[in-house]
């Protein structure tokens, strides 16, 4: 087995996250790049295709691009899947540039002109979480970028459009999960909704530019966003088996709901784009639902499980539902990756009912499992992690627990 060990240079305290298209909308939880192209040049030398099954906002996708590697990646949530999308598609500048003067002269007459959309989307709670003028601007910016013609470029307004939801809404800033404003707070909260989506036009503009600048000169890689949940298998249209040099993401630390609530972060521009599923992306996430399960797991999960069980039977019934999703889902990627190709998986240790679970060598072993030998674990401290630092494990007030303050990059070759 290979070796695990702390290493501080992969700590990253003082670097900038936000290079290249990184920066283009934030999301709970991010890898940051950095991570990404350290683990490329350790252990990437040669390789041609690169698979991220649980790509969020498509951190590792960036990275291969740069280098000339094809990269396919999925996600549950569609919003992560629009984000990586447009963080890895080189528009045309000059285009972009067009639309976006064009947006600027319509956002002054939809100012001064007071004009009002055709529509208002209709969805539960939209007049809880957005104040009547704030939803006639939203509007009136969808229905500017309805009237886009180039895909792409409609693609990279929903982007900003997003952003622009989640900062005029009443949420409480700082939060992933949706929690409103206080009577007092929204009576002093006036966004400039237009001048929101202007500024993260510009700022995104500026990182596609740095992204298109980095690509190799006539790439013939590609980037291919798929939607699937690997928890349920590879689609076989896909031919993914045995065709992947390296596996390279950060997995879930736990389900949404009582972890990282990645859904909860992305309803309200979830349900402002139109997408169905926008209200149920945390109950399909690994572990989103209780469910009886054959999946075997190894004796290491199932003495933690026990453990928490003799505190609190539905606890422990939320980590199995995890961790046998996990399994199920390894067991697919694990049929992806070519003989000697590697998995790299970046990994939380969370604690439930003051249990800290060893989720690195719960990955390691799952991955030994099937025909794949340890290379070595790197622990490394989070410094700045989008992550709340504290939780209620026992939901009483005031009762709190430590989060993950390190991840483990648990690195794993196929036999």
């Amino acid at each position: 087995m290979g070796k695990k060990y702390c290493d501080g240079h992969w700590d990253f305290r003082t670097a900038n996250t936000k290079t290249l298209s990184h920066g283009l909308h934030t999301y709970p939880a991010m890898m940051i790049p950095q991570v990404a192209s350290s683990l490329l040049e350790r252990h990437g030398s040669g390789i041609q295709t690169l698979f991220d099954p649980y790509c969020g906002t498509g951190t590792s996708l960036v990275e291969a691009s740069v280098r000339g590697i094809t990269a396919i990646g999925t996600d549950v949530n569609p919003l992560a899947r629009l984000i990586s999308k447009v963080k890895t598609t080189p528009v045309s500048l000059k285009t972009l540039d067009l639309y976006s003067k064009d947006f600027h002269d319509y956002a002054f007459r939809s100012t001064f002109e007071h004009l009002s959309p055709t529509d208002i989307p209709q969805f539960p709670n939209i007049d809880y979480w957005f104040a009547p003028r704030v939803q006639q601007h939203l509007a009136l910016i969808k229905q500017y970028i309805g009237s886009i013609d180039e895909p792409d470029i409609a693609d990279f307004f929903n982007v900003a459009f997003s952003e622009t939801v989640r900062e005029s809404s009443w949420t409480r800033n700082g939060e992933f999960k949706l929690f409103r404003m206080t009577d007092a707070q929204r009576e002093r909260f006036e966004p400039n909704v237009f001048g929101i989506m202007l500024s993260k036009l510009a700022r995104n503009r500026s990182g596609i530019a740095a992204f298109i600048a980095a690509l190799p000169p006539r790439p013939t890689c590609s980037v291919r966003i798929e939607q699937f949940n690997t928890v349920c298998g590879i689609p076989a249209h896909l031919h993914l088996t045995e065709s992947v040099d390296m596996v390279l993401s950060s997995p879930p630390y736990g389900d949404s709901r009582t972890t990282v609530a990645y859904g909860q972060y992305s309803r309200l521009a979830n349900q402002w784009l139109g997408y169905g599923e926008a209200a149920i992306v945390d109950s399909l996430l690994m572990g989103g639902k209780i469910r009886s399960t054959t999946t075997t797991l190894p004796d290491l999960a199932e003495s933690v499980i026990a453990d928490i069980h003799t505190k609190d039977a539905k606890r422990a019934a939320e980590v199995r539902s995890f961790y046998a999703d996990y399994a199920d889902s390894i067991a697919h990627v694990a049929n992806t990756i070519k003989r000697r190709g590697k998995a790299c998986y970046v990994v939380g240790n969370r604690r439930v009912k003051g249990i800290a679970l060893p989720t690195d060598e719960i990955t390691r072993l799952l991955f030994e499992s099937h025909q794949f030998t340890h290379v070595e674990t790197i622990v490394r401290t989070i410094p700045n992690k989008h992550m709340p630092s504290k939780n209620s494990p026992t939901n009483v007030v005031g009762a709190h627990d430590s989060t993950m303050t390190q991840e483990f990059i648990v690195v794993m070759q196929k036999h």
